[in-house]
């Protein structure tokens, strides 16, 4: 029995409309989840831009509505957590425990051999009477979602927040997943955190649950700099738009850490011109992580690498859905990790124009689309 779902459709040209797309009934390997909140990040807002039509969003959590005959791991009702980063377990990256660059169904490393958007297992949801793909294999930003079970995390919650658990698998896991499981601080260390934006705050967060002695939270708006110390922040920095390569803050960061830097340093900020600037911040022998994802050709100073200097572009935090997700969800029951705290607004799907430029224009540090 095929579902009608009320859906943000990405048009490829830059503009999106809300219209109704189709989802087959759940072949025996898929599964289609009620969509109770979606969270939004940059990365949906880049999507009106790829050249084709897709059903938008890659954040999520809410509930099974039906599965295949041949799924058994996950039933009707069940509430779930959506993970774009669906591993197969079974190829050469997976073994390795690198669930999140899976070479089978990774919708963003280059030569995944599989589920990637367009893939024929995904011809499932029909808009105006043609196949249409779905963001990152799961478009969150729809009334339901028709997805592998593999793209789900079950969550047994009786009092569940769907707006928390939706910001938890890209900007929460991301920053998270960065000090965690990419940069693995040690407690008692320092960090620098570049950028203050939804991954910085969980970023500074992660580095705050991992005992880091000094957090030092860098950004060009003051009042994101007082929303970094809710989150954590021992030291804020308010740095200068025109401070090329930030060189200004990082003396300052010297200053702070007894003149050799600090012990690792995170870029979350997603320019450019910053993607060295960690390599800046950190001593001799520190770890350097680019969070935010730069995909375009830079340059870099190699006296910036002087000496024994690590530098890291860790993807989604080497997120490992089936352990992570329930972890950041403890995190946060024992109030830990601040999810609540983060959403600065919630919106309607008919409000998305709004939640985007409210986004762009730095007002929230976070936003969710919630769905009656």
């Amino acid at each position: 029995m095929s579902i009608i779902s009320r859906s943000a459709v990405a048009l490829g040209d830059g503009t999106f409309v809300i219209d109704e797309v189709t989802l087959a009934s759940p072949k025996s390997d898929e599964v289609i989840v009620k969509i109770k909140a979606a969270g939004l990040c940059h990365t949906d807002y880049d999507s009106l831009s790829w050249g084709k039509p897709m059903v938008m969003g890659h954040e999520g959590a809410g509930v099974v509505e039906a599965v295949g005959p041949g799924v058994t791991e996950i039933g009707s009702g069940d509430q779930v957590i959506l993970n774009w980063a669906t591993p197969c377990m079974n190829c050469f990256q997976c073994k390795q425990g690198n669930q999140h660059i899976c070479e089978n169904n990774s919708p963003v490393v280059a030569g995944s051999n599989g589920l990637t958007p367009g893939h024929a297992s995904f011809t499932g949801t029909i808009w105006k009477g043609e196949p249409i793909e779905r963001s990152f294999n799961i478009g969150t930003l729809s009334e339901y979602a028709l997805v592998k079970p593999s793209a789900l995390v079950k969550v047994e919650d009786e009092d569940l927040n769907f707006s928390a658990a939706s910001i938890i698998s890209c900007g929460v896991m991301t920053g998270y997943g960065s000090v965690v499981n990419a940069a693995k601080l040690v407690a008692g260390s320092s960090a620098v955190v570049l950028g203050c934006g939804g991954v910085g705050l969980n970023v500074i967060q992660a580095a705050s649950i991992s005992g880091a002695a000094m957090i030092v939270a860098v950004d060009i708006k003051a009042e994101k700099l007082e929303l970094a110390k809710q989150f954590g922040a021992t030291h804020t920095i308010l740095a200068n738009k025109n401070d090329r390569g930030l060189e200004q803050a990082a003396e300052k960061v010297r200053k702070l850490c007894h003149g050799r830097g600090a012990d690792y340093a995170f870029e979350c900020t997603a320019v450019p011109a910053l993607g060295a600037a960690p390599l800046a911040m950190i001593r001799n022998a520190g770890t350097a992580v680019q969070v935010s994802g730069i995909e375009e050709e830079i340059t870099i100073d190699m006296r910036l690498f002087e000496w024994d200097k690590i530098y890291i572009n860790p993807l989604y935090g080497k997120c490992r859905p089936q352990i992570d997700f329930p972890e950041l969800m403890r995190l946060y029951k024992g109030g830990a990790l601040k999810l609540d705290e983060m959403i600065t607004r919630e919106y309607s799907l008919d409000n998305l124009q709004q939640a985007f430029d409210d986004m762009l224009g730095g007002k929230n540090a976070k936003g969710v689309v919630i769905f009656e």
